[in-house]
């Protein structure tokens, strides 16, 4: 039987629970309430839930590149519980830095405790995330391959606060350049799906030029990605989004197609500077984007970093039924309305 995007998820979720049942049985209940409710897995009650959190993305793009690096995803089991661990860490506190009361359609972790108790509960799944990653050699990884995945894991954490404190900067920053927006969500969006493949790869037993290649196709479709959350973010349908339209004007947030506008109309940077941003402000800015243009650049971006990512991917020469599932991953990321 072919194995499906579910089965990995299945096997994911099962991994991330022994291991929670392991690392976390002796924290007082109410603490591991709310290391659970972030990944979906209880209420803030305690009680099950059981609706995971989010796509898991980053997770299924390592298990499926192990295995059409022609591994084992066996062995990447630890290191995808790991990496979707580290990236629930990072959500949380991204939402206490961003005041965001909802997150996968559920109040926030500081919302309902508090952000003294919700950075104590982001540092419990960093924490967390570790102690998973250490399970690598139990699985039967390599020393050797273990010891380079721990330094990428590393590595990525390091270019992930890299890219939050652009993200934070840029916010009170005036003129932000297009490359300097690139530079950032290369490393707060691009990192750590980059890192996934690249650790996927070697995992399955790639050599290191062979996992290079994995790694460019990481960072291009997470590049790719980010630029299309960036078009929805003002012209995606609220209806398949879940957002309301020009959710990124109305939050002032200085996405690549408004930062291309703002390089090249100073009455839309004066738009964007003005104390209110009523439904008036905010037609007339979606009116002086349509006017430069600014959606067909983000789209023929959004095309040339597919096109090397796919040309990367290609380089990597995937193999096997994970080749085609990753193939259909990539696909349904890229082309996504929501």
């Amino acid at each position: 039987m072919q194995p499906t995007i579910t089965s990995y998820l299945d096997r994911l979720s099962m991994t991330m629970r022994i291991s929670a049942d392991r690392w976390l049985q002796a924290h007082p209940d109410e603490l591991q309430t709310m290391l659970r409710f972030p990944l979906g897995w209880v209420d803030e009650t305690g009680a099950s839930y059981d609706r995971p959190a989010g796509k898991r993305i980053r997770p299924l793009l390592l298990l499926l590149c192990a295995e059409a690096a022609g591994g084992s995803s066996e062995h990447a089991l630890p290191a995808a519980a790991a990496v979707e661990l580290l990236h629930n860490f990072s959500l949380v506190h991204d939402d206490i830095q961003d005041d965001s009361d909802i997150r996968h359609g559920r109040p926030t972790v500081w919302r309902i405790w508090g952000k003294a108790n919700a950075i104590n509960a982001g540092d419990g799944l960093f924490a967390f995330a570790y102690a998973v990653l250490s399970e690598m050699i139990e699985v039967g990884v390599p020393a050797g391959v273990a010891g380079t995945v721990w330094q990428i894991f590393n590595a990525t954490n390091l270019e992930l606060i890299r890219g939050q404190y652009l993200d934070m900067r840029f916010e009170t920053q005036s003129d932000v350049a297009t490359s300097d927006y690139l530079s950032m969500i290369a490393g707060k969006s691009a990192a750590l799906i980059a890192a996934c493949a690249q650790m996927g790869a070697l995992l399955g037993g790639a050599d290191t030029q062979r996992a290079d290649s994995f790694y460019e196709f990481g960072l291009h479709l997470g590049l790719a990605f980010q630029i299309r959350d960036d078009i929805l973010g003002i012209w995606g349908d609220p209806a398949l989004t879940g957002k309301s339209a020009a959710t990124d004007i109305l939050s002032r947030k200085k996405s690549l197609p408004i930062l291309y506008g703002l390089e090249r109309d100073a009455r839309l940077k004066s738009l964007y500077q003005s104390e209110t941003m009523t439904p008036e402000v905010v037609a007339e800015v979606m009116q002086l984007l349509d006017r430069l243009g600014a959606s067909d650049y983000a789209k023929a971006q959004e095309e040339l970093y597919v096109e090397r990512a796919m040309d990367a991917l290609s380089r990597a020469n995937p193999v096997g039924a994970a080749a085609i599932l990753l193939d259909t991953l990539t696909q349904q990321l890229l082309g996504r309305s929501a």
